[in-house]
């Protein structure tokens, strides 16, 4: 009796563009804020639970199927990052917490900075656009977290710039990946890494 190898190839659409709009968006809208262009309501904290938070959840979830870790660690971690932080400012207006100090969420944001460099390293062998998303991501976290410890609203509307450019280069990115793929040819640029 002969053996048989079967491949089965995988044609399930790319989910990263889902995961990246969803953090882009909701990124530029929380850093208008930080900005002073309008106060967090419910715009934001909804966006922070279903674009930004339950979407990038269940992309981690199928970029896993996929066999992607940077990617199942990134969708999810941030889909996580942005339901912690809805948590955090919606527990304590509910009185099951304790308002967190600019101390705790400085500590929190630089923990975020400290995954997000780490991440950033994975992005290495990614493309440029990529990078540019981690990286400015890690400098927002850590502005943010140096805008809380210091209480310097100059930091925090630096930051929201930050973070206005920093979702923006994800959106771009999310864009890129579903034009180039659907035109199959480049119609916005991903800057391979050679």
């Amino acid at each position: 009796m002969q053996e048989q190898n079967t491949a089965i190839r995988d044609t399930t659409a790319n989910p990263a563009p889902l995961g990246l709009m969803g953090f882009g968006i909701t990124t530029v809208l929380l850093n208008l804020h930080n900005v002073g262009l309008f106060d967090i309501g419910s715009m934001i904290l909804a966006m922070g639970i279903f674009y930004g938070g339950l979407s990038q959840v269940i992309v981690g979830i199928m970029e896993w199927k996929k066999g992607n870790t940077f990617g199942t660690l990134a969708f999810t971690s941030y889909g996580l990052f942005w339901l912690s932080l809805v948590g955090i400012l919606v527990m304590p207006k509910l009185g099951i917490a304790n308002p967190s100090s600019p101390t705790e969420m400085a500590f929190y944001l630089a923990m975020w900075g400290i995954f997000t460099l780490g991440m950033f390293f994975g992005t290495f062998k990614a493309n440029r656009a990529l990078q540019f998303v981690f990286g400015s991501l890690t400098l927002l976290f850590f502005l943010l977290a140096a805008g809380d410890i210091t209480g310097s609203s100059q930091i925090t509307t630096i930051a929201g710039v930050v973070g206005i450019i920093c979702g923006s280069s994800a959106i771009y990115t999310g864009f890129a990946e579903v034009l180039n793929e659907t035109y199959k040819k480049t119609v916005l640029p991903l800057f391979s890494v050679k």
